[in-house]
């Protein structure tokens, strides 16, 4: 642990400052620097200063490790799936089945959003589906903000169908994670109803969008032996995946080896050189993860668990409906003040500190994983979404982002809170 400092001392007000403008500029992003630099530099700061030991540091990075392999992994895998075109390939297939009409291709890049995020997390859907739908856009001349939109929110509103459908459940739950048919039986209906939730409320928003028909083919895009190998992977990976949370074991391992090995093959079937995947790897959002293991640590430090443990303990004296929809709407929105990878770390910490199980976690969960679709600060993925568009030269702005959440987040996050209340008989 970190040293403890008085919370009304010169130093500890040092930390919290530092800790603080670190994170806001991680939102912020000035001058176009990348967020991890801005959490890595807070970090060395803190050390410098001694107000964070240097042995500290390092143990508090080192219990991101089942993390930072998750990631290290699933990005290797949705690399190599856009390689070998497999992304190209299911934006063809959604424009073909749409069949001329938007909003049947609406429904269908839905689909695909929540089968990517399901399957290969939240990250996956922002950063490598993101770009490969707006390409199939533009070449059907449509307005690209309905879908990307889409893609966004649905990265967030299907992240929890399963435990590897976002890094922050692993985070939140950590060595406490449900085995998978649990998973299933507790979040199944509530992980529809979202998604049910923000796909309808988007397509009220871009309703006009929507009528339009779509007049210009798209070229035909076969999926290349390489693709087809892929594809056999990745399934591969997830039966592996979903054996190690049926045993529940921890899954940044699995998922980091099952990574080298799909690559592995790949690479030498469809001979490419596996090191250009590992360089489009986003090494700067792994940084960013171990700065802010460090950040939460220091702040937790300054009694940040022990004021979570005592809200949640509050909370557990409540009646169990209202304590459910306080935690997870609380929740909701501060993730969109912090972020939620630094939020899930210590609301996780709470959770195993003061042994909160039930409704009441289950609540912590959902909060964290739907709450960022409110504004654009709300999760890594959606900055990373964010950095994905300016990428391809589309600017989404803060102001814009929050007119369509202000509805989806709030309506998707209660309703699946009161989903599973209903489903727990409360």
């Amino acid at each position: 642990m970190l040293m403890v400092i008085s919370p009304l001392s010169l130093p500890a007000m040092v930390l919290l400052t530092i800790v603080a403008i670190s994170l806001l500029l991680m939102l912020l992003r000035p001058r176009g620097i990348s967020e991890a630099w801005w959490v890595a530099g807070g970090t060395l700061l803190l050390m410098a200063l001694r107000l964070v030991p240097v042995p500290a540091a390092v143990h508090a990075v080192g219990e991101g490790t089942d993390v930072y392999l998750f990631l290290i992994g699933m990005m290797l895998l949705s690399e190599l799936a856009r390689e070998q075109g497999v992304f190209d390939w299911l934006s063809y297939v959604a424009m073909r089945d749409a069949n001329g009409s938007c909003l049947r291709l609406f429904c269908s890049v839905s689909l695909v959003g929540v089968l990517v995020t399901a399957l290969l997390s939240n990250d996956a859907t922002a950063v490598v589906l993101t770009p490969a739908i707006l390409a199939v856009v533009r070449k059907a001349r449509l307005s690209p903000l309905p879908y990307l939109f889409l893609c966004a929110l649905m990265a967030n509103a299907a992240s929890f169908v399963f435990p590897i459908s976002n890094p922050a459940n692993l985070v939140v739950f950590h060595a406490g994670m449900p085995p998978l048919q649990q998973w299933l039986r507790l979040f199944g209906v509530p992980s529809v109803v979202a998604i049910v939730i923000t796909f309808a409320v988007l397509a009220v928003y871009f309703r006009r969008e929507l009528r339009g028909r779509i007049d210009h083919e798209v070229q035909r895009v076969a999926l290349t032996p390489g693709g087809r190998l892929t594809l056999w992977g990745l399934a591969l990976v997830i039966l592996v995946l979903f054996s190690a949370s049926a045993l529940r074991m921890d899954l940044g391992l699995p998922t980091f080896l099952a990574g080298l090995v799909i690559t592995a093959v790949a690479s030498v079937y469809s001979r490419s050189d596996p090191r250009k995947l590992l360089r489009e790897v986003s090494w700067s959002s792994i940084l960013l993860v171990a700065g802010l293991f460090v950040l939460v640590d220091a702040v937790e430090s300054q009694g940040a668990l022990k004021l979570a443990q005592a809200w949640l303990a509050g909370a557990e004296r409540m009646a169990p409906g209202r304590a459910t929809l306080a935690v997870g709407l609380g929740l909701g929105v501060l993730n969109n003040l912090v972020n939620n990878l630094p939020l899930g770390l210590i609301a996780g910490g709470a959770i195993q500190a003061a042994h909160v199980k039930g409704l009441l976690a289950n609540a912590v969960m959902m909060g964290i994983d739907l709450g960022p679709n409110l504004s654009v600060t709300g999760s890594l993925a959606t900055i990373l979404w964010l950095s994905a568009l300016r990428k391809e030269g589309v600017e989404v702005s803060a102001g814009r982002f929050l007119k369509v959440g202000v509805v989806a987040m709030p309506l998707a996050l209660a309703a699946a809170l009161g989903s599973a209340l209903v489903m727990a008989g409360r």
